[in-house]
C-alpha cells in the first residue's frame, strides 16, 4: 500500500464501508469461513478509511468450529499492513461480541463510542474516529442502524445530535455504514445535516444488497466539506461469496 506522501496527495480520500457478516457465510453444515478473503479483498479496496460492520471481536463458538478462526479480534486481523484499526462492541451475545470497526492509512488523533440501540432486541452503535489527513481533522463516523423504519428515524436524529455536539462546523465528517435503509428514505435528513454522498454522480451503479443478486443499496457514505468524485461497488463471484452486502467505495476531495 502506498503511503500518503505529499500535500497534495491528501486532497484525495477514498472511503469504503462493508458489512462483513462477521467472517462467516452460509446456512447450517454449508457454513464456511470467509474472514480470510475478506482480508485480501480489503486490501485491495485500497481505501483511506475503510469503516466495517458486524464484525466480531470473539465468539468461542465459531473458533471451536473453524480450524483457521483468527487468534486476533477481525478488526486487528483484516488491517493492512501499515493501518490502524478502531473496533467498539454493539452487541454482547452467548458466546462472545460484535460491533463496528474502522480501519485507516491515517493517524488516529482520537475515538469515542455512543450506544444508540432503540430497543433491547438491537444492539447498535456508533463509532467516531477522528483522523488526522495531512494536518487536516477528519472526522469518520462508522454506523449500523436498525431494521425497523422508526428506530432508523430516532438513531439518525440521535446521530445528528451527536455531530452538532462533537464536530466542530469547519471540519470534516464522513459517515458510512449499513443504513438498512430500503429506498434511501434517510438521505432527506442526511442532506438536512450537510451531508451529501454520491447520489448525484452520473453512472453510479450503487446497489448493494444482496451481494448475489443485489436489489437495493442499503449500504451509504456522506461527506460533509467533502465533494464527491466517484463511486464504485466491486462484482464478481468472489464479492458474492463473501458476506451477503457487497462493499461500497467512495472517493471524494477535501475541501478546505
Amino acid at each position: 500500500m502506498n503511503q500518503p506522501a505529499s500535500a497534495a496527495a491528501a486532497q484525495n480520500l477514498r472511503v469504503a464501508t462493508y458489512n462483513i457478516h462477521k467472517g462467516v457465510q452460509g446456512i447450517g453444515p454449508a457454513r464456511r469461513l470467509e474472514i480470510h478473503n475478506l482480508g485480501h479483498a480489503i486490501e485491495q479496496l485500497d481505501a483511506d478509511i475503510v469503516c466495517l460492520q458486524e464484525v466480531r471481536k470473539m465468539n468461542r463458538q465459531a473458533a471451536a468450529r473453524f480450524a483457521r478462526w483468527p487468534e486476533l479480534p477481525q478488526a486487528d486481523f483484516l488491517a493492512p499492513e501499515g493501518y490502524t484499526a478502531v473496533y467498539e462492541t454493539n452487541a454482547v451475545t452467548r458466546h462472545g461480541e460484535h460491533g463496528n470497526a474502522l480501519l485507516t492509512r491515517w493517524p488516529v488523533v482520537r475515538t469515542s463510542h455512543q450506544d444508540i440501540s432503540d430497543h433491547r432486541f438491537e444492539q447498535r452503535g456508533l463509532l467516531h474516529v477522528v483522523i488526522d489527513v495531512d494536518g487536516q481533522p477528519v472526522h469518520a463516523i462508522v454506523v449500523h442502524l436498525g431494521l425497523i423504519k422508526g428506530s432508523r428515524v430516532r438513531q439518525i436524529a440521535r446521530l445528528r445530535e451527536f455531530i452538532e455536539r462533537e464536530v466542530p462546523p469547519e471540519e470534516a465528517v464522513v459517515v458510512a455504514g449499513d443504513f438498512n435503509d430500503w429506498g434511501a428514505r434517510m438521505r432527506y435528513a442526511m442532506n438536512a445535516m450537510g451531508l451529501r454522498d454520491t447520489s448525484d454522480l452520473r453512472g453510479a451503479r450503487t446497489l448493494t444488497y444482496p451481494s448475489r443478486l443485489p436489489v437495493a443499496q442499503l449500504d451509504f457514505i456522506y461527506g460533509r466539506k467533502l465533494q464527491p468524485q466517484a463511486c464504485a461497488v466491486p462484482r464478481g463471484p468472489i464479492w458474492t461469496r463473501m458476506s451477503d452486502h457487497l462493499p461500497l467505495v467512495a472517493d471524494f476531495s477535501l475541501l478546505n
